[in-house]
């Protein structure tokens, strides 16, 4: 391969790096925003670690479990290839991974997407999660759950061997962290004031409408990384259809969301036109190379169209999703994953088959995981804060601080 060409391409897959890496801004700018202000710091902390604690556990050995090098022959469902990272030989060179990027970058690249399915949980389990009881969980579940599936599509493993297509993750990022946000809520139980004496909920305004869009916005930017990333070289024709795909189906999805909320609810809800945004870039995340423009203007439109029925739905079943992760990652990730079956060049019977054995198989091992590692910490230490921790603020009870000095914090 030419030099230039090596180069060109594994600048390209840095620079999506960078750009997945900034969407944790994202995420903490739209989970503080949708929230109130006295769990500000709180919110910031959690996200912070994640990041960081994300990028180390991959490091010492999530990179090596979810890439261990199935062989003819393993049962791929678990293997593990050892302890920390070290650049095989050939790793900085054209040879390695088909000229598309080097051994270093393939770590960091795959270090930023692993950290978001815990990013997901924070925003589901925000303002009444004890915070020491998170950190254990962000620890096995970035540590061992997400790779481990990861390594089942991405590593080489069974559901590579079926078929199932996963472009850059509806099933194996998103509704990885869907699952886990939908059983930590169900453990946790709604915030004080959530659902009146009726069982009908009531609103819980976020204290920064403006942060919360600065994020969406900040993560549909972020996506064109984590999408365009996944290309996993500088291709021409590939990347820029990708980024088309992602962005028609961002706009469809924000379209859709508006439209419905606006005739069942008769007012232009912001905050449901931003997250159908979001569900729209989810959706079409398991199949962004494989749609035409019109199809990923079907896809992220139907994505809309389930973020304000999966919103109503959440809140009938009295779960508390204060940012409606759930209904953005789990439900339209499961939607995009199925879409991969009906539309595109792949679409078919035996396809959408394939598509829903690895959902139900993924989401069975993620329910059975999260279940055993949130079960385990509510009954040795607990996993939610008291009343008057809840009701003063967990910036105050878990951290000392305020986020806002000068303003009056309620």
């Amino acid at each position: 391969m030419d030099a230039g060409l090596f180069t060109a391409n594994n600048v390209w897959m840095m620079l999506c790096t960078a750009l997945v890496f900034f969407m944790h801004t994202g995420f903490a700018f739209l989970e503080i925003g949708l929230t109130r202000q006295k769990n500000t710091i709180n919110i910031l902390f959690k996200n912070i670690f994640i990041i960081t604690g994300g990028l180390l556990l991959y490091y010492a050995f999530g990179f090596n479990l979810m890439y261990p090098g199935f062989e003819d022959g393993d049962a791929g469902f678990l293997k593990f290839a050892g302890f920390g990272i070290g650049a095989p030989e050939g790793g900085m060179t054209p040879g390695y991974a088909d000229g598309g990027y080097t051994w270093w970058t393939d770590f960091l690249f795959q270090g930023m997407f692993a950290a978001t399915a815990a990013t997901i949980v924070s925003g589901a389990v925000a303002e009444r999660i004890k915070i020491a009881s998170f950190m254990v969980f962000v620890l096995f579940y970035v540590g061992l759950v997400y790779p481990i599936v990861g390594a089942w599509k991405w590593g080489g493993g069974f559901l590579d061997s079926w078929g199932f297509y996963d472009f850059a993750g509806s099933t194996l990022v998103h509704s990885v962290g869907g699952w886990a946000a939908l059983v930590a809520i169900a453990l946790l139980g709604s915030r004080i004031g959530k659902f009146g004496d009726d069982g009908k909920p009531k609103a819980i305004p976020g204290h920064s409408i403006p942060l919360a869009t600065a994020g969406v916005l900040i993560l549909w930017l972020g996506w064109f990384g984590f999408n365009g990333g996944s290309v996993l070289s500088a291709d021409p024709e590939l990347t820029s259809l990708v980024l088309v795909t992602t962005s028609l189906a961002a706009a469809a999805g924000g379209f859709g969301a508006f439209i419905l909320s606006t005739i069942l609810y008769k007012n232009l809800d912001l905050t449901m036109f931003l997250n159908g945004i979001l569900g729209g870039l989810v959706g079409i995340t398991a199949g962004a190379d494989l749609m035409s423009p019109n199809e990923a203007v079907v896809i992220g439109f139907i994505a809309g169209i389930i973020i304000v029925l999966g919103v109503a739905l959440i809140d009938k079943l009295k779960l508390d999703d204060p940012v409606g992760a759930v209904t953005v990652h789990l439900i339209c990730g499961i939607w995009g994953t199925l879409a991969v079956g009906i539309f595109g060049s792949k679409a078919g019977g035996e396809q959408f088959l394939v598509q829903l054995y690895g959902v139900l198989i993924v989401g069975a091992f993620c329910i059975i995981t999260s279940l055993i590692i949130l079960g385990a910490l509510k009954a040795i230490s607990g996993i939610r804060v008291s009343k008057e921790e809840e009701i003063e603020g967990l910036d105050l009870h878990e951290h000392g601080m305020d986020a806002y000095p000068d303003f009056t914090n309620d």
